[in-house]
């Protein structure tokens, strides 16, 4: 198997110059193969097995899902540190170090958070609406953070590896990789402490083509690791992420503070007034729109009214249908009526014609008295003569 880097490259690169020997750290004795005018001389050999073993434990890292920390604010390492960091796609500190990037990552977040947010008013035009004064202090404000934090915004928590360049500048991010159990990787030279490092590369750290080198080759390794997890996974876990539950990554702009977080207590004294009168507004405006509702209600019952009506009839003609039966009944029971009145009608026409047989006899019977009458009246003139 090939190693990682070749001996030439090595030695073309400058890898092996250390520093002046009085400026040694007696600790990287080992690590020195002999000193010539005045100046250490690393040991290549060394540098060739441990640069590979770095290799691998980097690349078996990320393949697992770790991520790597990219430090190197010395000005020599500032351009390769963020060109191979974005190249693959790790976070990278190559301003300054922030005290508590690691130990108090939480505050850290909270501002990369605020950058987010200046960044979001800027784009949709909000800052316009500012005077110039707050304008210009936001962007100064978006600058600054954007100097400080550009490099870990993509970090979404502590990272799992932690490479440095020039331990002895970086001392503070060390130190506070060691408190969290973070392993670190870092690039030592002559004048360096490697008891805190957990791999040791043995390395000139001033010269630019050296650090691009050795920052190079761990870049491939982070590349390798993730060819070997997969983008799919990798984009898995991102999303799977969990977030700060005390921390919301967007603060959404229709939120609305009250008086009492934003102001103190003698400005909140000042503007009791102005409050009273936005109470009352607000008022106001809570009666116009329940009194819209309500209209509203009202219409919507005026026009449900008149479809209702409609709706009845098949009802009526329901309710119509049954009654028919009964007047059918009827109609039979009239015509069994019909029948009995004709059949009474009959019986009494026999009747009929014999008391007509006897109203003649009694007739005649009339006029047989009729002259007896006369002949009395008779009579009774014949007396008065």
């Amino acid at each position: 198997m090939s190693p990682v880097v070749t001996m030439k490259a090595l030695l073309e690169s400058g890898v092996h110059f250390g520093h002046r020997t009085n400026k040694w750290n007696p600790k990287m004795r080992s690590y020195i193969f002999t000193e010539r005018n005045g100046i250490h001389i690393i040991d290549l050999q060394q540098t060739v097995d441990l640069l590979e073993e770095a290799y691998n434990f980097i690349r078996d890292k990320v393949a697992d899902g770790g991520t790597v920390l990219f430090v190197g604010t010395k000005r020599q390492a500032q351009d390769p540190i963020s060109e191979q960091a974005e190249r693959c796609g790790m976070p990278y500190v190559n301003e300054r170090w922030l005290g508590g990037t690691i130990t108090n990552w939480f505050t850290i977040q909270k501002r990369i958070f605020e950058l987010e947010r200046l960044e979001r008013m800027r784009d949709s035009g909000e800052i316009d609406l500012l005077t110039k004064k707050e304008g210009l202090m936001i962007e100064r404000e978006i600058e600054r953070l954007e100097k400080r934090l550009s490099g870990i915004r993509i970090m979404k928590r502590l990272p799992d590896v932690l490479f440095v360049v020039d331990v002895t500048r970086e001392d503070t991010a060390v130190h506070e990789a060691n408190l969290k159990g973070i392993p670190v990787v870092a690039i030592v030279d002559t004048n360096c402490d490697p008891d805190n490092i957990d791999y040791i590369i043995p390395s000139n750290d001033d010269a630019i083509r050296a650090i691009k080198l050795l920052v190079g080759k761990i870049a491939d390794a982070v590349m390798e690791g993730r060819a070997i997890r997969g983008k799919e996974a990798a984009e898995e876990e991102l999303m799977a992420e969990p977030m700060p539950a005390e921390v919301s990554r967007f603060v959404d702009d229709d939120e609305d503070l009250e008086d009492e977080v934003l102001l103190g207590e003698s400005t909140l004294k000042h503007l009791g007034t102005s409050n009273k009168s936005k109470r009352r507004d607000l008022d106001l405006a809570e009666e116009d729109e329940e009194e819209e509702v309500v209209d509203e209600a009202l219409e919507e019952v005026v026009e449900e009214e008149p479809k209702k009506e409609p709706k009845k009839e098949p009802e009526e003609e329901l309710e119509e249908e049954p009654e028919k039966e009964p007047e059918e009944e009827l109609e039979v029971e009239s015509e069994e009526e019909l029948e009995d009145e004709l059949e009474e009608e009959l019986e009494e026409e026999p009747e009929e014609s014999a008391e007509s047989e006897e109203k003649p006899e009694v007739e005649e019977e009339k006029d047989e008295e009729e002259p007896e009458e006369d002949v009395e009246e008779d009579d009774d003139d014949e007396k008065d003569d």
